[in-house]
């Protein structure tokens, strides 16, 4: 028997809709470089455009304001480290410039943690700020951490681990009040909650296909038409001189497919999943009692996203006992060293509780009789730990 899929925040299968979407863009005539002006390459730069219209649609942006990338993490490390070095150019330049501030908080995914990390390296003022018990931003904190050279914000939509969704058009209306850039990573969010770029106020949106029904090795970044920022890739100008390297044509429209798809559905597939959520939820605290303790905000949240911490548990302990799903869990024992989520860390959660912590996420062929089976293997096994 299959294990019950609980990881749909790490991964989500690709829909058949959208498979089959590439494999005819593959069995086509369509195989033609988009840049080339004979046939094959015009009907490959048909199909790319095609695809940029859709996912533009989703997020309610101007097809010209998407680039298409080989992923999440690019399109972040581009809207970071492109708009960071932007007025860096020649070694003297470099040398004597004065670098820039940018703004992250405490809970942020590595691809925008990690380049914040980078510049840092190379001199330049970062500001981490931190989040309150449930995972939440406040805007007023960002306020507070502007200085005079900033250049710009970077704050995840939701959460990939507890899901609280940030108050991202708060901080939008500070950072466009003080003329600064604002990125955010909707990574998790595309295609669970509804998203307008235009009543969002960002700059920068990153998108990822692997987290939205499509393949994996394809992403996007949305850059609100006015912005002006390099390439992260040198080479070829291809996507309107953004994002060197021949359009991955296929998979291109795969993504498009799975912005069409999910949009359409989003409304159905929120209140589905949201009831979906709170049945697990609910049948874990009924088998448990009070020993489910919820990580996150307990309304502000991604409808398919559940972290509990069950007390006198380890949570990587019940996943290896537990074969029969397939989750994860944000700390972890490796080598008899207990390496804690850093985004339970960041909300202060006690590490009794971060030790005993699940993700359990849930998605689009999720079902009711899934998750009465999960809650009752999950609930046998934290027993059998408990006794």
């Amino acid at each position: 028997m299959k294990p019950i899929y609980l990881d749909y925040n790490a991964t989500t299968p690709i829909d058949p809709r959208v498979s089959k979407i590439i494999c005819e863009s593959l069995n086509k005539d369509d195989f033609g470089n988009p840049s080339s002006t004979h046939a094959y390459g015009k009907a490959a730069k048909l199909i790319v455009e095609d695809a940029r219209q859709k996912l533009a649609k989703s997020i309610n942006a101007e097809p010209e304001e998407i680039i298409f990338t080989g992923g999440g993490t690019e399109a972040s490390n581009q809207a970071i480290l492109a708009t960071m070095m932007a007025d860096l150019t020649g070694f003297l330049k470099r040398l004597f410039a004065r670098k820039g501030h940018l703004i992250i908080s405490a809970i942020e995914h590595p691809a925008t943690y990690k380049p914040a990390q980078y510049l840092a390296s190379l001199g330049f003022e970062i500001s981490t700020v931190g989040v309150d018990r449930q995972g939440m931003v406040d805007p007023e904190e960002i306020k507070k951490a502007i200085r005079k050279n900033t250049k710009l914000i970077s704050i995840m939509h939701s959460n990939n681990e507890v899901g609280t969704l940030q108050p991202i058009e708060k901080i939008a209306e500070i950072a466009r009040s003080k003329n600064i850039l604002f990125h955010s990573d909707a990574a998790q969010s595309t295609g669970k909650v509804p998203l307008n770029v235009k009543q969002l106020g960002v700059d920068f949106l990153t998108i990822a296909g692997h987290k939205l029904y499509a393949p994996k090795g394809i992403g996007a970044l949305y850059i609100r038409k006015g912005v002006n920022i390099g390439p992260y890739l040198h080479g070829a100008g291809h996507e309107s001189g953004l994002r060197a390297g021949t359009e991955n044509v296929h998979y291109i429209a795969g993504l498009g497919e799975a912005a069409l798809i999910a949009t359409e559905n989003i409304a159905q597939e929120t209140t589905r999943l949201t009831s979906l959520r709170e049945q697990l939820y609910q049948g874990l605290k009924k088998e448990l009692g009070d020993k489910i303790v919820l990580n996150g905000h307990p309304t502000l949240g991604l409808p398919n996203t559940l972290n509990v911490s069950i007390l006198g548990c380890k949570g990587w302990e019940i996943l290896e006992q537990t074969p029969e799903i397939a989750a994860s869990t944000g700390s972890a024992c490796h080598e008899g060293k207990v390496l804690y989520s850093a985004v339970l860390c960041a909300m202060l959660t006690p590490r009794h509780q971060s030790e005993g912590a699940l993700r359990l996420t849930l998605g689009r062929y999720s079902t009711a009789d899934e998750v009465a089976q999960a809650t009752d293997y999950i609930s046998k096994t934290a027993r059998k730990l408990m006794a």
